[in-house]
């Protein structure tokens, strides 16, 4: 085991021992390196101010850079990798990098207090080689809040800065050094391992030590992206001991795909399983956009919104109604579990102490089977679900062949809706079948009140998603999409 954090910091390199290993990337850079560009506005991941870029080696393309929030990002989670903060861009001569500049030219700021996280999502846009389309500079900026200067002098800037050019072999070489240089780092390999009064921290490199740890270790806190444990600790002041990272588990963040499923590891990010989602359906790549931000998205896994078994998690209702199953491993034994008998109860899943989610395997909707899936929110983007109805539907003849739904935000666990399934299958697919159907929800669920939304409001909503899914699916002629990336094909 190593016991020293090693990662770049720009280009120089650190090696961190005995550092607390809840401390937070913000922290640091503010605390240890007093490098105050990066702004604390939310603690949580929400308002965009601690965005940094977070660059690693990623095979023949050399370096893959993406954006995180330093506020929910821990220290030890830097290791092997590289981390750029505003003043990184910052040029020898003093001269302002192109999206600085152009950020300048539009009067992109006010305040300034959110620029320095607008600059490095542009710069992410701008190292991915620039961006014109203004949806796909929205997405890019949604996790950016801005309150006094208004988004269009900012998109402005987005599309005015440029980007690397593709055929720019001078970046590639760097990009290939820099990853080399990472790669040699910590190519003595093993699990990192931090020891420290305030807790312990391991990082394993393959599934069978991260197995083996947890064994050891079976009450310990397992970490991936951070989005909900970044908050255990900077909201609920929790003190974890141990944690056990699963980000750099190589064989747990592979995709892949035949013609009948798709298997994603536990450390596949959303941001990577987006594509190979969207290819199942189109409403469950739309889903995944919808997940938080760009930053959200880019730290969070699938496999980690399923283990922390939230009822208003965003993915299980769609991978439920598509039959998905996980499967789980405690030391040399692995099992499938359906996906919908993984959530035992709020709070409680089927997962034992010492055994962890190692992926979860997606069926493609088979032929004829039409998938749909409806996010409420009071936000349209960023925002946590009210209500959430996935649907998979087979009519033939004018009858319901096969049916599954399943909704999150309605009970204490992401759930099929049963009888409202039985209600509709061989039944004529019209409105008399769709009012029975809408009746039985009230016997599936009794959802509660919060601050969301009501409880009559839920079973309103999930009432009226089955009236969208019937409009969508004999009148599909019908514009029943108003907003979003999909509106169009729909």
């Amino acid at each position: 085991m190593r016991p020293d954090i090693r990662f770049l910091l720009g280009d120089e390199e650190r090696s961190l021992r005995n550092i607390d290993p809840q401390m937070t990337v913000l922290d640091y850079l503010r605390l240890e390196e007093r490098k105050s560009g990066t702004k604390e506005g939310c603690a949580e991941g929400d308002c965009g101010a601690c965005t940094v870029i977070i660059g690693e080696p990623n095979g023949d393309e050399g370096m893959a850079y993406r954006t995180v929030n330093a506020c929910i990002q821990f220290v030890p989670t830097l290791d092997g990798k590289q981390l750029l903060t505003v003043e990184h861009l910052k040029s020898k001569d003093g001269s302002l990098h192109p999206v600085q500049q152009a950020m300048v030219e539009t009067h992109g700021s006010q305040c300034g207090f959110c620029t320095p996280g607008f600059v490095m999502s542009l710069y992410q846009l701008w190292l991915d080689g620039g961006e014109e389309d203004r949806g796909a500079i929205n997405d890019a900026l949604a996790g950016n809040l801005c309150r006094c200067t208004g988004y269009g002098p900012i998109i402005e800037a987005a599309r005015n800065a440029g980007g690397v050019a593709a055929n720019d072999t001078a970046e590639q070489k760097r990009r290939t050094d820099l990853a080399i240089r990472l790669t040699n780092m910590v190519k003595d390999g093993g699990t990192l391992a931090v020891e420290h009064a305030a807790g312990r921290y391991y990082a394993p490199r393959t599934s069978d030590e991260l197995a083996a740890l947890l064994v050891s270790h079976p009450d310990a806190t397992v970490l991936a992206g951070g989005t909900d444990v970044g908050l255990w600790v900077t909201k609920m002041l929790k003190r974890l001991d141990p944690i056990i990272y699963i980000g750099d588990v190589a064989d747990l963040k592979s995709v892949s795909e035949t013609e009948t499923s798709v298997t994603i590891g536990a450390g596949v990010t959303y941001s990577r399983a987006h594509d190979a989602l969207g290819r199942v359906a189109a409403d469950v790549g739309e889903l995944v956009r919808r997940i938080g931000s760009r930053q959200i998205r880019n730290a969070g896994t699938v496999g980690g919104n399923i283990a922390n078994g939230s009822p208003i998690g965003d993915m299980p209702p769609a991978l439920i109604a598509l039959g998905a199953k996980i499967v789980l491993r405690m030391g040399d034994v692995t099992r499938d579990v359906p996906l919908e008998e993984f959530f035992v109860s709020y709070g409680k899943q089927d997962r034992m102490p010492g055994e962890f989610v190692q992926s979860v395997i997606v069926p493609k909707p088979a032929s004829g089977m039409t998938f749909k899936a409806y996010k409420i929110s009071k936000r349209f983007d960023q925002d946590i679900t009210a209500v959430l109805g996935a649907f998979a539907i087979r009519v033939a003849d004018g009858k319901v062949a096969e049916f599954r739904a399943a909704f999150g935000g309605m009970a204490g666990t992401p759930m099929r809706a049963k009888k409202c399934e039985a209600a509709l299958i061989g039944q004529d697919w019209n409105e008399a079948s769709l009012s029975a159907a809408q009746l039985a929800l009230a016997s599936d669920f009794a959802p509660m009140t919060d601050m969301r939304a009501s409880k009559e409001y839920r079973m309103l909503v999930a009432q009226n998603l089955l009236t969208k899914l019937f409009i969508e699916t004999s009148a599909p002629d019908i514009a029943t999409r108003l907003v979003g990336k999909e509106a169009a094909l729909v």
